[in-house]
């Protein structure tokens, strides 16, 4: 859900303590998000940030605010989260007041908040999360682009509907916001709407929903489409496939996350329970029956 992109207004007439140079700096550190180069990011955002007060850099607070967002999504996208939502919060509260780009900032970091609730299985507090950021993208949306926030909020609400078994709702969401999306935001609703469809054990239509014409996932979202067709094979019996699929998203996700990933854990646990179970039930009569 790399919901940090060119066109989300940061580098727009509300940009406030942003110099032209800082912004170019900026904008490289997205072309390095968009080549999925997260620890890069990471390293070189806490680097700006940390840069003595006297340093022009730090003269105005927001270049701060920013390379400070930009390093913690980075550790949110590639998975490693388990100490940053005290940073979150933080950031949170320090960015409450600001205007402008501000609030365009504070929007990205609580939709990292909400993704690491996610990853904690806090699935109550992720919505009520993503719930506030859709408010809040309402009161904007005439000020500056949010819509690639708006996106990654609303697929945070269905995960969240998800986790909560809430599957009709998710699909719903997933269902009705698919249209607008592109790119990886593309990716994650599909993926999300052929996991709410395995929830209402309607396997078939999930994997038919699984082979729409959908945009690669980002690195982030390494994974996440073979582990809900895994799911969807399993459902319906056919478990030779769902396993091999199982192992294609393991590892998929041992290659390009960081192994305290959340996804990583998904993943193992799918395949155990692909591996552990009996035998697939036997094939219907000729003529009927699923494929």
């Amino acid at each position: 859900m790399e919901f940090i992109q060119r066109d989300i207004g940061l580098f727009g007439w509300a940009t406030g303590g942003i110099s032209r140079a800082q912004a170019t700096v900026f904008r490289g550190l997205l072309e390095q998000f968009g080549r999925g180069e997260y620890e890069e990011v990471e390293a070189r955002a806490k680097a700006l940030a940390d840069r003595p007060r006297r340093v022009f850099w730090n003269r105005s607070p927001e270049p701060v605010w920013m390379a400070r967002t930009f390093a913690l999504t980075a550790a949110v996208l590639h998975g490693r989260r388990q100490h940053v939502l005290p940073e979150l919060e933080a950031l949170t509260e320090a960015l409450q007041q600001t205007s402008g780009n501000g609030r365009t900032l504070l929007l990205v970091v609580r939709v990292n908040r909400a993704l690491v609730l996610l990853g904690q299985e806090r699935y109550a507090d992720a919505e009520s999360e993503a719930a506030g950021i859709l408010r809040e993208v309402t009161r904007l949306a005439h000020l500056t682009q949010v819509g690639d926030i708006e996106l990654s909020a609303l697929a945070c609400l269905a995960e969240a509907l998800c986790g909560q078994g809430r599957f009709e709702e998710a699909e719903a969401v997933a269902r009705g916001n698919l249209p607008r999306a592109t790119e990886n935001r593309a990716a994650s609703l599909r993926s999300l709407l052929v996991r709410s469809l395995n929830g209402q054990g309607r396997y078939e239509e999930a994997l038919t929903e699984s082979r729409q014409p959908t945009p690669p996932a980002s690195r982030a979202g390494s994974g996440q489409s073979a582990m809900v067709i895994a799911a969807a094979l399993h459902g319906l019996g056919r478990r030779d496939q769902a396993e091999m699929t199982a192992r294609q998203s393991l590892h998929e996700c041992e290659q390009f996350l960081h192994p305290t990933h959340p996804r990583i854990r998904e993943a193992r646990d799918l395949l155990a329970h692909i591996t552990a179970a009996g035998p697939p039930p036997e094939a219907p009569d000729a003529g009927g029956g699923t494929s």
